[in-house]
C-alpha cells in the first residue's frame, strides 16, 4: 500500500458529467525516473491540408445524405402517386359496377313491367270476349222473346 505521502491529487477542470483529477504516484526511491507523462498529450496543430480534406470528407457525407434523403422523399412520392392512380382506379370500377347494377336493374324493372302490362292486358281482352258473348247471349234471348 502506499502512504498518503506518495500520492498527489491535482483537481483539474469541472465539467457538466462531473470532475476530473490527475492522481500522481511518486517513485518509491528518489532517483527512480517516471517513464510516462504524467498528463495526457495536447493535440497537435492540424495543418491547412488536413482541414481541407476534413471539410471535403464533411461535404462528401453532407450531399451523400442529402441525396440518400432526396432518394427517400421520391420514394415516397411515387408510394402516393401509386395510392392515388389505384384509389382513382377503384373509384372508376365502383362507378361502372354501380352504373352497370342501375342499368340491370332499370332494364329489369321494364322488362317486368311490361310483362305486368301484357298479363293485364290479357286479362282485359279475355274480360272484353266475355262481355262480348254475355251482349250477344242477352240480344239473343232477347230476339227469342220477341
Amino acid at each position: 500500500m502506499a502512504n498518503c505521502d506518495d500520492i498527489q491529487v491535482k483537481e483539474l477542470n469541472k465539467r457538466a458529467s462531473g470532475q476530473a483529477f490527475e492522481v500522481i504516484l511518486r517513485p518509491s526511491t528518489p532517483d527512480a525516473k517516471v517513464d510516462f507523462p504524467l498528463s495526457p498529450n495536447r493535440k497537435r496543430e492540424t495543418s491547412l491540408d488536413e482541414i481541407k480534406k476534413k471539410l471535403e470528407a464533411a461535404e462528401g457525407r453532407r450531399r451523400s445524405h442529402e441525396a440518400e434523403v432526396l432518394k427517400q422523399l421520391a420514394e415516397k412520392r411515387e408510394h402516393e402517386k401509386e395510392v392515388i392512380q389505384k384509389a382513382i382506379e377503384e373509384s372508376c370500377n365502383f362507378s361502372k359496377q354501380a352504373q352497370e347494377k342501375l342499368t340491370q336493374k332499370m332494364e329489369a324493372n321494364k322488362e317486368n313491367r311490361s310483362a305486368r302490362m301484357a298479363a293485364l292486358n290479357e286479362k282485359f281482352k279475355e274480360k272484353d270476349k266475355k262481355l262480348q258473348e254475355v251482349r250477344k247471349n242477352k240480344e239473343a234471348i232477347k230476339e227469342t222473346e220477341n
